[in-house]
């Protein structure tokens, strides 16, 4: 008697789940252990796969609920997020200029929020649809474009050397009726 349902190939789905959990971790180590934890995870879970929906979105939900569930637990994230922002340097000489702006764009990319940082990089870097991007964070698709624009104009406010309050320079001023404008 033969299976009828074939078992979906969870290890093809690596590269991109170490990839999405080193962008969410910043640190090797934690990503290797979410990426485990997700494997366990999905292979205890199979039977819940749907056939016909996609594998890697399924696994990157996984992937983000176990991080979030893991961030709740341990408030200690921001003492990392602090070490791993000093680790990169802040000046290299003048022939490796590529290699700052590179550099400097790594740990603008690392403060953004973690909302913000995750949304970029299932799109960006994964190449995720929008769609299949807010699937996988479990968030309506407006959101996801928000998150998307808000992480955009932080790196490009950090690109240009501005500070993030200079960053809301397109402020419409409202007018109550028959009232002065307020800004």
């Amino acid at each position: 008697m033969s299976d009828p349902s074939p078992r979906p190939d969870i290890l093809s789905q690596l590269a991109p789940l170490r990839r999405y959990a080193l962008s969410l971790t910043r640190n090797r180590e934690d990503a290797e252990d979410l990426v485990h934890d997700t494997l366990l995870r999905a292979i205890e879970r199979e039977e819940q796969f749907r056939p016909g929906r996609n594998l890697r979105t399924w696994l990157l939900s996984i992937l983000h609920n176990r991080f979030v569930d893991g961030a709740r637990a341990r408030r200690s994230e921001a003492a990392r997020d602090a070490e791993f922002a000093q680790g990169t340097p802040a000046a290299m000489p003048g022939a490796q200029e590529p290699a700052l702006r590179l550099a400097e764009l790594r740990r603008s990319f690392a403060a953004l929020p973690e909302e913000q940082r995750a949304a970029l990089h299932l799109v960006v870097v994964e190449g995720l649809s929008y769609e299949e991007a807010a699937e996988t964070l479990g968030i309506p698709q407006g959101t996801l474009v928000s998150r998307l624009s808000r992480a955009r104009v932080r790196l490009r406010a950090a690109d240009e050397g501005e500070a993030e309050s200079e960053t809301v320079t397109n402020v419409i001023p409202l007018k109550t009726r028959g009232g002065p404008d307020v800004s």
